[in-house]
Formats: structure tokens, sequence, C-alpha cells
């Protein structure tokens, strides 16, 4: 199992994700400040990991979902689904990940 918390940014819509490996699956459960994501969410309750973490062949089906449902191309919600499943599929290591903005050079 794999979890992830994600603060969406000015927002202020935080998403929880939990990723359990069912057999070649990985079933998604997710909770949401935001109703777009909730929507997202209905859609995409079991997907297949190997899918998910590549370009190659058919889109990974968290982002055409997230295409139609998600409002906002910038949103970091979908990536972070991504993160959850690929960790609890075993073929990632968990670790954090950042986007930092700033109007100014950052240091």
């Amino acid at each position: 199992m794999a979890s992830s918390v994600i603060h969406a940014g000015i927002c202020g819509f935080v998403t929880r994700v939990e990723a359990h490996l069912q057999g070649d699956r990985c079933l998604v459960a997710i909770d949401s400040d935001c109703q777009h994501i909730r929507n997202l969410a209905e859609h995409i309750v079991s997907v297949d990991p190997f899918q998910e973490i590549s370009f190659h062949g058919q889109m990974p089906t968290i982002l055409q979902q997230a295409a139609i449902f998600c409002t906002h191309a910038a949103c970091p919600v979908p990536a972070g689904i991504i993160k959850a499943v690929e960790v609890a599929a075993g073929l990632a290591l968990p670790a954090d990940v950042s986007i930092r903005i700033a109007n100014d050079p950052l240091e």
C-alpha cells in the first residue's frame, strides 16, 4: 500500500490517495476537497500500474481521465496519484516530490 497527500496550491484543496496492489492492478481510493478531483476519482478506481508510469503505448488512464475532469492543466494531483500507484506496485521507492513557485529567482 502507498499513500500520498497532495496540497494542490493556491486553490487550497487537499487530496489524499491510497493505492493498493491487487494482482496486476492497483486499487485507488481518493478523498479530495476538490469536486473535480472527486469526479476524476470515480473513473480511476482500478488501474494497470505499468500503463500509468509510461507515455509509451497507450496514454496513462489517470492522465486521460484528468484531461476530462480536471479543469486546471497545472494541477499536481494527477501526478501525485500516479506516484502513489507506482510505489504501491513496487515500481518506485517512496520519496516526497516538490514544486516550489516564486515570483523572484529561487535560491
